[in-house]
């Protein structure tokens, strides 16, 4: 936020008239706009990057403050967003030929456990048929080989996952991730960028009233700036003289302490 107000210097302004007319005079002040730079929080002044009297461009980084509890909420948010940017390069390559050979070597596994268990059910199934084993053992037998077949299951499924390759609502939906953190990051940097005090137009300083680590409250003002541009003179015009100064008006001033004549133009009368 910025308030303005104006550095103020003596002048004299002359209304010209006619020939045959005296000058008339009327008195104001010469002034620039001056901008105070307010602190949006009272964190800890960590960096002043300029000094008095420089002169500086509009975006120009004035001051620093600590940026407090935001900085781990903002490394969190840069690592969500590489970690999703990754996931999301990883779908878009598609998978590896290495990833596609270990599936299959843990399908033929699977399998081969598998084989292993059905024939040690049979064998047990045939004791039991005998008398030689009891119930219970069968039923042990036929979870082992259930359990088996789950897994020679899934392995296959997943086998074939990769030999389909990265389907397209995955890759959508990788990429909306990675939106959604880098909104997120976004959205932190906005509120963290608020320690950081620019210039918000081309100045010169004029004024840094805190020094390195003291808190300024929020509101208060940590760089007053002289702004750029060329000054203009704010005069009061008697009513007999109102219909004198006119927008566009051609008008003559001096200042306090010079001879030389300055010619301007009015650019604003108030109503009142």
């Amino acid at each position: 936020m910025i308030r303005v107000t104006w550095l103020a210097l003596s002048t004299l302004l002359l209304a010209t008239g006619c020939a045959r007319e005296r000058p008339v005079e009327v008195h104001g002040t010469v002034e620039r706009d001056r901008l105070e730079i307010i602190a949006e929080s009272n964190e800890r002044i960590v960096e002043i990057v300029v000094h008095e009297g420089d002169h500086v461009q509009a975006g120009s980084v004035l001051v620093r403050q600590e940026a407090g509890i935001a900085q781990p909420r903002i490394d969190q948010s840069r690592a969500a967003v590489l970690e999703a940017q990754r996931h999301l390069a990883d779908l878009e390559q598609g998978p590896r030929q290495r990833e596609i050979v270990a599936a299959r070597a843990t399908l033929g596994g699977a399998e081969s456990e598998l084989q292993t268990a059905q024939s040690e059910y049979e064998r047990v199934h045939a004791l039991v048929q005998r008398k030689l084993l009891s119930q219970s053992n069968l039923d042990q037998a036929r979870a082992r080989r259930d359990s088996a077949r789950a897994a020679r299951d899934a392995a296959r499924a997943g086998y074939e996952l990769l030999q389909q390759g990265t389907r397209t609502e995955q890759v959508a939906a990788a990429r909306a991730a990675v939106e959604r953190a880098t909104a997120s990051l976004a959205e932190i940097e906005t509120v963290a960028s608020r320690h950081t005090v620019t210039a918000p137009r081309a100045a010169r300083v004029e004024a840094l009233p805190y020094k390195l680590g003291e808190r300024p409250a929020a509101g208060r003002p940590v760089a007053i700036l002289l702004a750029d541009g060329v000054p203009y003179a704010r005069v009061y015009v008697p009513e007999p003289l109102r219909t004198k100064f006119t927008h566009s008006t051609r008008k003559e001033s001096t200042v306090d302490d010079s001879k030389e004549r300055v010619r301007g133009t009015v650019k604003y009368v108030p109503t009142e």
